[in-house]
């Protein structure tokens, strides 16, 4: 057994946390669950632990618990081409390869069998609002001289790798709000060829992520998406636009899974000082919202003109009015912040670039 699957073989009793730090690690968005004598027990993906996270359920259970079983797999001596017709047929990125006894041999990815040929990913087609406003100061320098959509990622711009990922969903209809070094972006783009359709926002003033939305009210008349334009989410948006239709939520907001450890020991004390548990470098799982949403468009009724207002702030006002908001999750791995020097590092090494 090769040592990329090795580092992805979990047992039953595993914490689901445990199996997401793996997930991301690897960068294979699956783990398979195995016994003793590697006999394959069954898989968790990704997206199985969002949808454990989604049905309200914590992560501090084991794979056991939520892990599909019975899942697709190859016989180490059926060809490859079944493999093949399994990934296309599935929508699947990997197949487990089992001997006769069903015992883990190997493993089976999409680009072992295409290695030329993207992942085909579900069109959606809905337009998207990119927030390219912002001053970028937890970038600067960089930023005293070029807009932080402008920025350089190897060969290409932060706000051109943003595109393509919502392009490769079949979304290439984008409105972006400017203000700082607008003119700058303008003839970036008027200098480029790029097969998408582009428009501009333009804030008079900064605005918030949420007030230069107001002025879309009279050209955006179905759901779309809203990023800034410091991040990179590697997910299937197509799957979130589905969930977001699906819960029938105004607004869904992406969140990440992170996990944090304190670097100590945590006393818990009860009444006159009195030592009641003394827990070694706990760990603490969040939600974090990634600066990527999904809006119906009645939302922007409910936006001044004129007025500055974050996207949370429209967030709280739903909920204090019980109207109804979603969070889809993503692992900590699928997102790429680029907002501040150490992180743009981080996404550099990530994407292989310098």
């Amino acid at each position: 057994m090769d040592e990329r699957l090795v580092r992805l073989l979990v047992s039953p009793a595993t914490p689901i946390a445990q199996a997401l730090k793996a997930i991301d690690t690897a960068g294979d968005r699956i783990v398979f669950v195995v016994d003793v004598d590697h006999t394959l027990l069954g898989v968790v993906t990704d997206g199985d632990i969002r949808r454990w996270i989604i049905e309200g359920k914590r992560l501090d259970g084991t794979v056991e618990a939520m892990m599909t079983r019975n899942p697709i797999v190859l016989g180490h001596e059926q060809p490859l081409d079944v493999a093949r017709r399994m990934m296309i047929d599935r929508r699947v990125e990997c197949v487990p390869v089992v001997d006769a006894a069903g015992k883990l041999v190997s493993a089976v990815w999409w680009l072992d069998l295409f290695e030329d040929r993207p992942v085909v990913h579900e069109h959606v087609g809905l337009p998207v609002v990119i927030m390219a406003g912002g001053r970028g100061t937890r970038l600067s320098p960089f930023t005293n001289i070029l807009p932080k959509p402008l920025l350089p990622l190897g060969d290409h711009t932060i706000i051109e790798l943003i595109m393509e990922r919502f392009a490769n969903h079949g979304c290439t209809t984008f409105h972006l709000s400017v203000n700082y070094k607008a003119n700058l972006i303008r003839a970036y783009f008027a200098d480029v060829e790029l097969p998408y359709d582009i428009s501009y926002v333009t804030e008079d003033k900064p605005l918030g992520t949420a007030g230069s939305l107001a002025m879309l009210k009279e050209t955006l008349d179905t759901t779309f998406f809203v990023t800034n334009c410091d991040i990179l989410v590697e997910a299937d948006y197509a799957d979130i636009a589905r969930y977001h239709r699906e819960s029938g939520n105004l607004i869904t907001l992406v969140a990440s899974m992170k996990n944090y450890t304190i670097p100590y020991g945590v006393a818990e004390t009860a009444e006159g000082g009195a030592l009641v548990a003394l827990t070694e470098k706990p760990e603490f799982n969040f939600l974090v919202s990634t600066g990527f949403y999904v809006l119906e468009p009645q939302v922007l009724q409910d936006i001044e003109p004129d007025e500055f207002a974050h996207i949370t702030d429209v967030i709280n006002r739903y909920l204090e009015s019980g109207r109804k908001v979603g969070v889809y999750p993503v692992s900590e791995g699928a997102w790429l912040d680029i907002g501040e020097l150490d992180a743009l590092k981080e996404t550099l090494q990530h994407l292989g670039i310098g």
